[in-house]
């Protein structure tokens, strides 16, 4: 039997391969129950900040030795993220999903027993780490190729302002709890709502689309069944990962990305969100106050990431990191002058503007990801995201050595701006590429190489 006496079926505007009209694509459930997990998984990228303080009175820690914790928690964020994709790819995003949440919520269950800065690096630090690198914003990623054909760019915006949704939620309470019940309580709270998300990704979240018969949204393509998924080891998911980082590492275009990442890194997790409120501390600021203040963070990052999103469908994705960056480096200059112990007009306005462009950078990465390495995309941005960990934890580490001698966090403010000048440089540097053709095609070249 020859292929063109073969009528496949073909799949409805919906994604239905048996040509009965579906109301609702299941993608949308799916990226539901992925925004739910992140959330749920963000309540610790929202407690370092909040809980320095307390930690430094009970225990007379320095502020370098909190933030070397948080230094170890933020580069393994960075670090597991590439592998947590490839083990998505071998044993399915729903397991590695469901481990990653049970590893969150033991970190912050055991940290409140610490008495040692060696404790504290092993629970915010390595747990905690090694559990949100796992739902890091790779998993949106994954989802996003995964499940959706169409509307890329405004599904990665709203999974992506799934962290910020998580800061905006548990911010304000570990900071009313930390001060009511202490910083144990606070961390109780982050292992609890960790915990609370597990059974819904257990119970709604799929693989992949052949797992309800259906293709992806948006898909218009003929449907053919997939073939079953791998049954690799570990091993073969990190010799994926790491073979993919060597591939992807021959090009210009993953170092600039790379570059201009970590910079987004250590101006957001590694200062803002570490730093913020035992800066404002300094000047006089109520924690709670300056939590609250990074809450509205949250609020508007959700703003500016879903419409981050919306543009990357519309506009050059490297006009957008280019522009991003500028207007980050902009505000940053602007941010000593304008802490003070009272909330001030001035200090609102960098809020917003801030939390518009807190991780906006992230739809127009993913984009030029897929658009230069294809299929290797989430995999890909899996180590460009590990770059952006690795500036933020080598930027949290350092601003803390900074306050620590000069009694001041001014010169890791005016350092972060003039790195993202240099971000946004790189950013609009970034050459064009034309998208992927089958291996077959031999007028189509590769990614170009780095000596070129």
């Amino acid at each position: 039997m020859t292929a063109e006496s073969v009528e496949e079926p073909t799949s409805t505007p919906t994604g239905r391969t048996d040509g009965r009209p579906r109301r609702f694509h299941p993608a949308w459930t799916v990226a539901l129950v992925a925004l739910i997990a992140l959330i749920g998984a963000a309540g610790f990228r929202a407690a370092p900040g909040v809980l320095m303080v307390p930690l430094e009175e009970e225990f007379g820690w320095t502020t370098a030795e909190l933030s070397l914790a948080v230094s170890i928690n933020l580069l393994l964020y960075g670090l597991i993220a590439p592998f947590a994709a490839a083990l998505m790819q071998r044993f399915g995003i729903r397991a590695v999903t469901v481990v990653a949440l049970f590893v969150i919520g033991a970190g912050a269950a055991l940290s409140v027993f610490v008495a040692t800065p060696g404790q504290l690096i092993l629970t915010w630090g390595v747990l905690i780490g090694l559990g949100t690198g796992s739902m890091a914003l790779v998993f949106a990623a994954t989802i996003t190729d995964t499940w959706f054909a169409t509307r890329r760019g405004l599904v990665s915006g709203v999974l992506t302002a799934g962290s910020a949704t998580g800061q905006l939620i548990f911010l304000p309470v570990i900071a009313a709890a930390a001060e009511d019940v202490g910083w144990r309580g606070a961390s109780l709270i982050i292992a609890g709502g960790a915990l609370a998300v597990a059974p819904l990704v257990w119970i709604f979240l799929r693989n992949r689309p052949s797992d309800l018969g259906v293709t992806r949204y948006g898909e218009t393509e003929p449907y053919a069944a997939p073939a079953p998924a791998p049954r690799g080891s570990a091993w073969g998911a990190a010799r994926l990962a790491l073979t993919t980082l060597r591939d992807a590492a021959r090009t210009k275009t993953f170092w600039a990305l790379a570059i201009g990442f970590a910079i987004c890194g250590a101006t957001t997790n590694g200062l803002i969100g570490t730093h913020f409120i035992p800066s404002a501390h300094d000047h006089g600021m109520a924690t709670t106050t300056a939590a609250g203040l990074l809450a509205v963070v949250g609020i508007f990052d959700i703003v500016g990431t879903v419409f981050s999103g919306w543009l990357t469908d519309r506009v050059n994705p490297r006009i957008l990191l280019a522009a991003y960056y500028a207007l980050r480096g902009v505000s940053l200059l602007f941010l000593p002058s304008l802490l003070s112990a009272e909330v001030q007009p001035s200090i609102v306005v960098f809020i917003v503007i801030y939390g518009l462009d807190w991780v906006a950078t992230v739809p127009p990465t993913i984009a030029l990801c897929r658009e230069v390495f294809g299929t290797k995309g989430p995999l890909v941005f899996g180590w460009v995201f590990a770059a952006h960990q690795i500036g933020a934890g080598i930027a949290s580490i350092l601003a803390g050595i900074v306050r620590d001698h000069t009694g001041q966090y001014t010169f890791a403010w005016f350092a972060a701006a003039g790195l993202c000048a240099v971000a946004a440089l790189v950013s609009a540097t970034i050459r064009r590429h034309r998208p992927a053709a089958p291996a077959s095609d031999p007028a189509v070249a590769p990614a170009q190489p780095l000596a070129d």
